[in-house]
This record gives structure tokens, C-alpha cells and sequence, in this order.
């Protein structure tokens, strides 16, 4: 009965048994030794046609029902939306209920897969976020500590010792403005402003507010020649924060007396920006995980030297909200280009 439906396999039942009622009835007739022939197919055919009626309400009745009801359920739960099908015994309900289920424990395998993987970025990203916050509260701890055991009178102690416990305040205002910021993100509570603006002359203002931490590790920023109105559409300071953290990151990461180089280039209906340096680059197995956030390269783990470590999330997010990309490419000891589109203003 492979593959069969139910409809069929009561008309094949009461075939059976019109059948069997015949060759009874023939039986009958030699055993009792009458000759009614008609009253016998009669007979039959009357006990066939009851027999019709029973098998298909019981099938109604105890399995079309109960079919119907778990694929309700079934599809009910299905992430996926479907046209609806009419279901029926001639529509092949068990063999739909078959494709659908497999489908749904698919997507359930799938979605147990992704609530594994997101458990496993929950525990390392509360791992980092705590190993954040407590290298500057250990510092602004120990700072005071030796300020009350004594040092908050020696002058040459207690002004040196004040500044580094406000450069780690700074350090843990910066973490927290950067999580409330990818917060906001993730709950949707982002708004962009689209709008025309020059992405090169944004790029120069970057560029000169960012002079002195360049200088002090004497690294050149600047273009590779010069660009005059590169007009893109898209929220001009999301952009500049944007640019802000590519460009700082190549300095905080990258070698003394460096180089960042910014670039345009124009492709169909975008404009795509990079950002280069010739910094220490990173390995291509940590490439996928660049953007996750408080990821950082093996040769970068000095939390001194870096950030929050929420740059190049913040960096993917905004980029994703203006329905662009954003791509990384690196050899290690050559350097690393970031590079991010947008569309071009019409």
C-alpha cells in the first residue's frame, strides 16, 4: 500500500470485499442450492457501498481529523509562510503532513543550531564585557588605594596617580557609550538621516580632528591623490563616525611612523571608500570575526592600546543600516583595507 492515498485504499477495500461477498454468495447459493443471481450481485454490491460509507467515515472520523489538527499545529509553528493548501483525502493529506513535518524539523534543527551558537556568544561576549570593565576599575582601585595609604600627600604621587584614575574613568564612559550606542542599534531604535554630502570633504574634517593621536605614533594620514565632490547619499554623521573608527583603529593598531590611506572609487551606483594602512594585519581565520563585538586579533590584545573593542561592530551596524556592505581584506606584516559603499546622490 506504498505511496497510496487514503481514498484508494478504501475503494480498494471495498473492492475486497464486494469480492469476498460475491464469492460468498456463490457459496451460498451451492450450499442452499438456490439460483438467484441478481439478488446475489444485489447483495454484494449493497454490502460494498455500506462498506464504502464506514471505511471512509472512520477514516474521517479517527485519522483525517487528527492529521488535520497536527498539521495545523505544525504549520502554525513554521518560521516560513506558505500559500495555504486545501487539505482533503484526494489532496494527499498524509504525504503533505510528510513534507511539511520534515520541513518544520528542519527549520527546528536549524533554529536550535543558531539558539547553540548565540548561547556560545552571549557567555564569551559577558566574558569580555566584564574583562573590559575590570582592567580600568582594578587601576582606578589600586589609584586610590595608594592615595589614602598615604600618597594623596605626596605631591609628586597624587596629581600623577589623579590623572591616570580619569583616564581610566574616560576608558570606562567611552565602554559604556558604545554599548548603549550598539544597544539602541540592535533594538531598532537607530534612526538614519538620509541626505546628500561630500564624503571626501567629511573625510578631511575626520582626518584633521584626528591629528594628534596620529602624530604622537607619527603616522601620515591622508588621501591617495586628490577628490573633489564625491557626493553620496546617506546620514553624514553616522559616515564621519564611520570613518572616525577605521581611521582610529589603523592608528591604535598600526606601526610608528605608519600610514592610513583613504580612497574613492566609483562603481555603477555606489561609491566605495577604503581605508588602508600598512599596519601589522590580521590572519585570514580571524577575518569572519572582525566585526563581532570586543573581538580582537592575537597581536592586538593590549587593551591599552585599543578602544572599547565595539568600534567595528558599531562600524558593520551603521553600514548595514544604510542597506550597504562593508569588507575587510589583510596579509599579516603587509597591512589591512577596509572597505565600505554607499550610493551615490542622485
Amino acid at each position: 500500500m506504498k505511496n497510496k492515498k487514503p481514498i484508494h485504499i478504501v475503494f480498494i477495500g471495498s473492492a475486497i470485499l464486494f469480492g469476498s461477498s460475491v464469492l460468498l454468495l456463490e457459496i451460498s447459493q451451492l450450499v442452499f442450492d438456490t439460483n438467484n443471481l441478481a439478488l446475489a450481485l444485489i447483495g454484494s454490491l449493497l454490502i460494498s457501498i455500506c462498506a464504502l460509507f464506514i471505511f471512509y467515515f472512520l477514516i474521517e472520523k479517527y485519522i483525517e481529523k487528527r492529521i488535520k489538527l497536527l498539521y495545523r499545529i505544525i504549520r502554525k509553528g513554521k518560521t516560513t509562510t506558505h500559500e495555504p493548501i486545501t487539505i482533503s483525502l484526494q489532496n494527499d493529506l498524509i504525504e503533505a503532513a510528510e513534507i511539511e513535518t520534515e520541513t518544520w524539523a528542519l527549520e527546528r534543527s536549524k533554529e536550535i543550531a543558531k539558539l547553540k551558537e548565540q548561547e556560545e556568544f552571549r557567555k564569551e561576549f559577558l566574558g569580555n564585557l566584564a574583562h573590559e570593565l575590570k582592567t580600568p576599575v582594578f587601576s582606578i582601585q589600586g589609584y586610590i588605594l595608594t592615595l589614602l595609604e598615604g600618597g594623596l600627600e605626596d605631591e609628586n604621587v597624587n596629581r600623577t596617580f589623579l590623572e591616570r584614575a580619569s583616564k581610566a574613568t574616560d576608558r570606562i564612559t567611552s565602554l559604556l557609550e558604545d554599548l548603549d550606542e550598539i544597544t539602541k542599534m540592535e533594538i531598532d531604535r537607530f534612526e538614519i538621516s538620509f541626505q546628500p554630502f561630500d564624503i571626501a570633504e567629511l573625510a578631511r574634517e575626520v582626518i584633521d580632528s584626528l591629528e594628534i593621536p596620529a602624530k604622537n605614533k607619527n603616522i601620515s594620514l591622508g588621501f591617495n591623490k586628490e577628490y573633489d565632490d564625491v557626493i553620496v547619499m546617506g546620514d553624514r554623521a553616522k559616515i564621519a563616525q564611520v570613518l572616525t573608527n577605521l581611521i582610529m583603529n589603523s592608528i591604535n593598531y598600526g606601526h610608528e611612523q605608519g600610514k592610513t590611506t583613504l580612497r574613492f572609487y566609483s562603481l555603477d551606483d555606489v561609491i566605495m571608500t577604503e581605508v588602508s594602512d600598512n599596519g601589522p594585519g590580521i590572519s585570514e581565520k580571524e577575518l569572519p570575526r572582525i566585526f563581532e563585538r570586543f573581538y580582537r586579533v592575537e597581536q592586538s590584545r593590549n587593551r591599552n592600546e585599543g578602544g572599547s573593542g565595539l568600534g567595528l561592530a558599531i562600524v558593520k551596524y551603521i553600514i548595514d543600516s544604510h542597506h550597504q556592505t562593508i569588507n575587510v581584506r589583510s596579509t599579516p606584516h603587509v597591512g589591512s583595507t577596509f572597505s565600505f559603499t554607499l550610493e551615490k546622490a542622485k
